[in-house]
């Protein structure tokens, strides 16, 4: 049986999917920050683990280096909420086999872990590794507004001010869906 560990400081997202990937037959175990992951990974020696990008205290690159260190063979995923291409690139660097936003279902963090090392990836669309995509402007525009929002630690009127537009105009931008590309 295939184990995983899941480290996200979002307890109600933690606990669901840990239960959805015990309910498709792989041994889950769970952890609420970086350095508890790190824990409980030299014990149960996982195969696979699922960890968000933004935690308090360590980062989730940081545990992405750390869980290499401990076994080379993990495969990691890593999600966030604030997804950015140079993240993307980095998570990547740093060992992670993909990189995805958030809503995730289970079956698209299940088809990551099953996707062969040949195969294409969310940052080679292609199995190229040399050409990055291009991301639309609807994509980096959304990107951008995340990083400000972050800057921002969520004050809707203080990323507003910073970027330049209307408090309401920036709340419509936010109820949308990011862009898929």
């Amino acid at each position: 049986m295939m184990r995983v560990l899941v480290v996200d400081d979002d307890a109600i997202f933690r606990t669901r999917l840990t239960r959805a990937l015990s309910a498709r037959g792989f041994e889950t175990h769970e952890s609420a920050s970086g350095d508890e992951g790190v824990e409980l990974a030299r014990r149960i020696k996982p195969d696979r683990a699922v960890v968000d990008l933004r935690m308090p205290g360590m980062s989730g690159l940081e545990l992405v280096s750390q869980l290499h260190a401990i076994n080379e063979t993990m495969k990691v995923l890593v999600l966030t909420g604030y997804g950015s291409i140079a993240t993307a690139v980095e998570a990547v660097h740093r060992g992670a086999i993909d990189y995805l936003t958030k809503p995730v279902d289970t079956e698209q963090i299940v088809a990551a872990f099953a996707r062969d090392d040949d195969q294409p990836s969310a940052t080679s669309p292609a199995g190229n590794d040399t050409a990055e995509p291009v991301p639309s402007l609807a994509r980096v525009e959304y990107e951008h507004i995340q990083r400000i929002l972050s800057d921002c630690h969520g004050n809707i009127s203080a990323a507003a001010r910073k970027l330049g537009i209307h408090r309401r105009s920036l709340q419509r931008k936010l109820s949308k869906l990011p862009p898929l590309s």
